[in-house]
């Protein structure tokens, strides 16, 4: 069986597919949904991101600004101030790869010189589109994620994400990027309410038809709170873990998270089941 390959900047890539890869979170930010201020310090942010890769992340995804509804916003230079301290600090490092949280152009461009191998764009690539030229002159992968924030929704969850990742192709198309360096993110939680992160759970495999690897943001979620009845962020790692695993079998290949531990150890069990049934 043949596995795609994720070109990543700085000569590095990663094979999706025979393995789930998991990317830990690190929110650099006073105000994030779950961790907001526990990680502001450079000390407390190389801190967890040890413990991020002793845990088992191949990825460490590094954001400045909180993404959660009515998250403050802050200026381009403040986040960066935030962001390039802890990439210069890992930088170089054989055991990890370096995500950018960021949707800014110019942030994606100077932490990419820092240090980072992938570019992570919430409003994919429709905010800043100049972050696709970031992307495709540097050789950085590219996850492209879908949003319903500030737009109309088409009213059926999976016609929504083709016709908002389609634009999103064709603007990363246009600038450059090749195939190879893009991953896809349906974007749970991003203006969707608990019936549509459901319902794009349950139909997962319909997004196979857009013909890139997948990567999966459900960690701690208000909708799996919904279902669990966990109010709290931190109550919700085992619904995360329980969501990893269902989408681990229906086709994703990356799964950003928060609690590295308990997702790695319900992605192994979707692994070996999958690893069986080939």
């Amino acid at each position: 069986m043949i596995f795609p390959v994720w070109r990543l900047a700085h000569g590095r890539e990663l094979v999706l597919g025979p393995d789930a890869i998991i990317m830990g979170i690190l929110n650099v930010t006073p105000d994030s949904f779950s961790d907001g201020g526990a990680f502001v310090s450079l000390e407390a942010a190389l801190r967890q991101a040890e413990r991020l890769i002793g845990d088992g992340a191949h990825i460490v995804d590094i954001g400045g600004e909180s993404t959660r509804p009515g998250g403050a916003p802050v200026s381009a230079s403040e986040e960066q101030d935030r962001i390039l301290p802890v990439f210069e600090a890992l930088a170089g490092r054989d055991d990890i790869l370096l995500s950018v949280d960021t949707y800014r152009a110019e942030t994606a461009r100077l932490a990419v010189a820092a240090g980072a191998h992938i570019v992570n764009d919430v409003w994919g690539l429709q905010r800043e589109p100049g972050i696709a030229a970031v992307a495709a002159k540097s050789g950085a992968g590219l996850a492209i994620m879908h949003t319903g924030r500030e737009r109309e929704k088409l009213p059926d969850v999976i016609a929504d994400q083709f016709s908002f990742l389609r634009l999103s192709l064709e603007i990363a198309r246009q600038a450059g990027v090749r195939d190879e360096q893009i991953i896809l993110d349906p974007g749970f939680g991003f203006a969707k309410d608990t019936a549509e992160n459901v319902e794009i759970m349950a139909r997962f495999e319909e997004l196979a038809g857009l013909a890139f690897p997948l990567l999966v943001g459900t960690s701690r979620k208000r909708f799996v709170g919904a279902v669990t009845g966990r109010e709290s962020a931190e109550a919700r790692d085992v619904g995360t873990a329980a969501t990893s695993a269902l989408l681990r079998m229906k086709g994703a290949a990356v799964f950003r998270v928060h609690n590295v531990a308990i997702n790695r150890d319900s992605l192994r069990i979707a692994d070996a089941m999958l690893a069986a049934q080939r």
